[in-house]
């Protein structure tokens, strides 16, 4: 099986409106609510694939009980650990005139030293059983900055292949703790190396301890530095929609893949279809599986340098 973790998980609540206009009241014309959080929708789309995923992070308070509702019903197994704050909300709105989205994210609960520590047992334990574990997004407030290198160095201690999509400072210090594969979008690889280049920075931060780094470009799709070489994945064209959850399809095609040992090439391409058909979806967090089947014999895929 697959572990995601997703230590501040949240409700995704998205809202649609004819058209999005500043200091205006607006009636909604549909409202969805599902579990968020970078982790768990990586683990629908794993499941979606095909590959058994198990969830794990923190959840608490009535949304945290309506987050675990909802997930019930659907195919990654529940792990998450209690807490006793509420889990947040994540608002996306909508703008069905010019396609665009506006996302509003709500804080985390805090999280205690006990919760904390309750949470590394389960994790340690799941650790057991699983092919790949992809850490993602945010820390909740009360959670060490230093928490992804530990939870890194804990798998890697296990044995077990560890992806890391995060950023800021956990990023910084997770990627000395030597993750298999880190996944960060322009912003953050600029953050983390100082550099807007993306095949420099690519590179500058494999040579900080990522085995492998896969950066998405947006609408230029994904940039790979690996050591095996390095190739540039697109799409054949910009799709517009709600982009929510798109970098989180894209780890789930990069983890599906890597758990299948797909060469680069074809792993890429998975992810930037899946990417790009998440931005399709009706619902913030899903993928069209027919626009994924259509889109994924059109990514070109380009190989720039035969070693990172």
């Amino acid at each position: 099986m697959i572990l995601t973790v997703t230590l501040n998980t949240a409700l995704d609540i998205t809202y649609r409106v004819p058209a999005l206009t500043p200091h205006a009241s607006h009636r909604v014309s549909e409202v969805r609510e599902r579990p968020g959080g970078k982790g768990l929708n990586v683990a629908r789309v794993l499941s979606a694939l095909g590959h058994e995923s198990v969830v794990t992070g923190f959840a608490g308070g009535p949304t945290g009980a309506v987050l675990r509702e909802l997930l019930a019903p659907l195919a990654p197994r529940d792990a998450l650990v209690p807490v006793a704050g509420t889990t947040r909300r994540t608002i996306a709105v909508v703008d069905d005139a010019s396609g665009d989205t506006t996302q509003l994210n709500e804080p985390g609960p805090i999280v205690t030293p006990e919760e904390w520590a309750t949470f590394l047992t389960s994790y340690d334990s799941l650790l057991r059983d699983a092919g790949a574990v992809a850490l993602c997004g945010s820390l909740p407030p009360g959670i060490h900055v230093g928490a992804y290198a530990e939870l890194i160095r804990r798998a890697r201690g296990a044995g077990v292949p560890v992806l890391l999509d995060t950023s800021g400072e956990p990023l910084r210090r997770g990627i000395a703790a030597r993750p298999d594969l880190v996944k960060p979008n322009a912003d953050e690889l600029a953050q983390l190396t100082g550099s807007r280049e993306p095949l420099r920075a690519t590179r500058d931060a494999r040579r900080r301890g990522a085995h492998t780094v896969v950066a998405s470009l947006g609408p230029d799709g994904l940039l790979a530095a690996t050591a095996d070489g390095v190739w540039q994945a697109t799409p054949p064209a910009p799709v517009k929609g709600n982009p929510t959850g798109a970098g989180d399809s894209a780890v789930a095609g990069l983890l599906s893949g890597l758990v299948e040992q797909l060469p680069w090439p074809d792993l890429l391409a998975r992810a930037v279809a899946l990417s790009a058909a998440t931005v399709l979806a009706p619902a913030a967090g899903e993928f069209d599986a027919a626009a994924y089947e259509d889109l994924l014999p059109l990514i070109a895929v380009t190989e720039l340098a035969a070693a990172a």
